[in-house]
């Protein structure tokens, strides 16, 4: 049997913030790197590019809703670039 009532199986004592940090930052936890991986197949390739016009699409969908509200976002195209041996 456990001494203290608030600690059953299955919940957790909640950590409490010190009193004083002694004017310490609180640490953020950035979570995991994300890491490439070394290979890349057609069917990654794929989701990729249907990530890309889902994400395009949704983009252009918030921006008109926007400017149907009366606000002014608009969608910029980043440069493209071109193969350096073509003129």
């Amino acid at each position: 049997m456990t001494q203290k009532a608030n600690l059953f199986k299955g919940k957790a004592k909640k950590k409490s913030i010190p009193p004083n940090r002694h004017g310490k930052a609180p640490v953020t936890r950035k979570g995991k790197r994300f890491v490439k991986p070394s290979k890349v197949t057609k069917e990654m390739d794929a989701d990729r590019e249907v990530s890309k016009f889902i994400n395009q699409c949704n983009e252009i969908k918030a921006a008109t809703l926007a400017t149907k509200d009366g606000g002014q976002l608009g969608i910029i195209k980043p440069p493209v670039e071109q193969p350096s041996g073509a003129k």
